[in-house]
């Protein structure tokens, strides 16, 4: 076994621009479309086709059967997202919470993405593969625009104005998220069969703004029979959250033409936001959900693969994510009569983004023209997991991708070296509905992405 230390910097390196680059691929959910550039190229489908050390992440059985090898990119991810809201009728009167009228770009427009991958073989049948990448997030910054609500119920205080969204600033979300994958894998003798494991660290970087607003949905507040207001809420920097899983893959290659994939990856349990106890269901709880995916290659020839791929990610799962906004009508403080306190926000059960589990199928195909140049395209497809009666807090997740075209190449330098490049193309798609506390009015989200990505691999 030869595991070169000296490399594992580059790891360290990676985390730290990828906690603070502002990760925003919110591409299926707030999962990316595809791990790695050569994946990325296919649109995602490389279960049953491990290339590179990072499609350990894709399935941790693809480490046994690739080369010593090491691998360094980075992805430039412009999401361009837009939020409309129609004229009311209530124009927050009769206990309404108006947003603007309102027509808003959201800022932040350019993120980038870093990557790091090695594998090395440990024997002629085991391998030891790290690999250190974003996968999800969401980055949202909401200026300008207007509320009209009143503030204070049946109090003595009228309907009033306030800037932003939500009537209490610049509202948006910032989610990064980094993942380090450590993994062994095996071979059978036969080199038909393999399988690996991944032990996955996770860290989580949060910050919220702008929806104090809703200060009176919280459990806190409702606790206290209206006389403590939450300061776990909003506006209170970055929090950051740790935890992991782990993630389970085999891979089949019965004969030189075809591979079947699975791989499992568990939900990873992670540390309370407690700077946004009173934000998320749990007390801050937000815990990254389960996926799993299968998928074949099949290789007629030796210049020609196609790879198709089926993943589910379980998003309904976790209540901050899968809870819907309607719990929050059971608060005491919520003014429907309702008496259940875990409904309101931080509690148990409290409203979330209300989000259905995506299923979404990868369809890639590579071909390699000669010695230098291999080439790659894809599509992808999932129904996004906002329903339209679910609009009023997704204006800050607005994660309604559904359709991912992707090109990309290779160019091989030498024999030890080669550029990696994709390119993504996600059309624009909306999704409308009520506002859900202002039925009289019509919020719609709209959302165009583009990526391009880069990796240099060496061995």
């Amino acid at each position: 076994m030869h595991i070169r230390i000296r490399y594992f910097p580059g790891l360290v390196t990676a985390l730290g621009l990828i906690l603070f680059a502002g990760t925003a691929a919110a591409t299926n959910g707030y999962f990316t479309h595809g791990i790695g550039t050569k994946n990325r190229g296919m649109a995602g489908a490389g279960t049953a086709l491990p290339q590179d050390a990072i499609d350990v992440a894709n399935n941790p059985a693809g480490a046994a059967v690739i080369g010593n090898h090491m691998e360094a990119g980075i992805s430039f991810f412009s999401p361009q997202r837009e939020y409309t809201s129609s004229p009311s009728l209530a124009n927050g009167q009769g206990g309404a919470f108006t947003i603007g009228p309102n027509s808003i770009s959201s800022k932040n427009e350019l993120f980038f993405i870093p990557s790091y991958s090695a594998k090395w073989s440990l024997s002629d049948r085991n391998a030891f593969a790290v690999a250190l990448y974003g996968r999800g997030g969401m980055n949202t910054e909401w200026k300008g625009g207007t509320a009209t609500f009143d503030p204070d119920g049946p109090g003595p205080a009228g309907v009033m104005t306030l800037p932003g969204t939500y009537g209490a600033g610049t509202a948006g979300v910032d989610l990064s998220q980094a993942f380090f994958n450590f993994t062994f894998a095996r071979h059978n003798l036969e080199n038909t069969f393999s399988w690996g494991i991944s032990a996955i660290g996770a860290v989580q970087v949060f910050e919220a703004t702008g929806v104090g607003s809703f200060a009176g949905f919280t459990s806190t507040f409702a606790a206290s029979g209206g006389t403590q207001l939450p300061t776990n809420l909003s506006d209170n920097s970055n929090d950051i959250s740790y935890g992991g899983g782990l993630a389970v893959g085999i891979l089949w290659q019965p004969n030189p033409q075809f591979n079947l994939g699975l791989r499992y990856t568990s939900r990873m349990y992670m540390t309370e936001l407690d700077d946004y106890a009173d934000l998320f269901a749990e007390n801050g709880d937000f815990d990254i959900p389960a996926s799993a995916s299968i998928g074949i290659a099949y290789m007629p020839n030796n210049r020609l693969t196609w790879a198709f791929d089926v993943e589910f990610i379980q998003f309904s799962d976790i209540a901050a994510v899968g809870n819907p906004i309607q719990n929050l009508f059971r608060c005491p403080t919520a003014g429907q009569g309702g008496t259940d306190l875990s409904s309101c926000l931080g509690g148990s059960n409290g409203g979330g983004f209300g989000w259905d589990d995506m299923t979404i199928f990868k369809l890639g195909v590579q071909y390699q023209q000669n010695d230098v140049w291999t080439w790659r395209g894809g599509i992808s497809y999932g129904e996004q997991p906002i329903g339209s009666s679910q609009m009023t807090f997704n204006i800050l997740a607005p994660a309604v991708m559904e359709t991912h075209l992707t090109l990309g190449a290779t160019r091989k330098r030498n024999e030890n070296s080669e550029w990696n490049f994709s390119l993504m193309y996600a059309p624009e798609n909306s999704v409308s509905g009520p506002n859900n506390f202002d039925p009289t009015q019509t919020i719609e989200l709209k959302m165009t992405q583009f990526e391009f990505d880069i990796s240099f691999g060496w061995r």
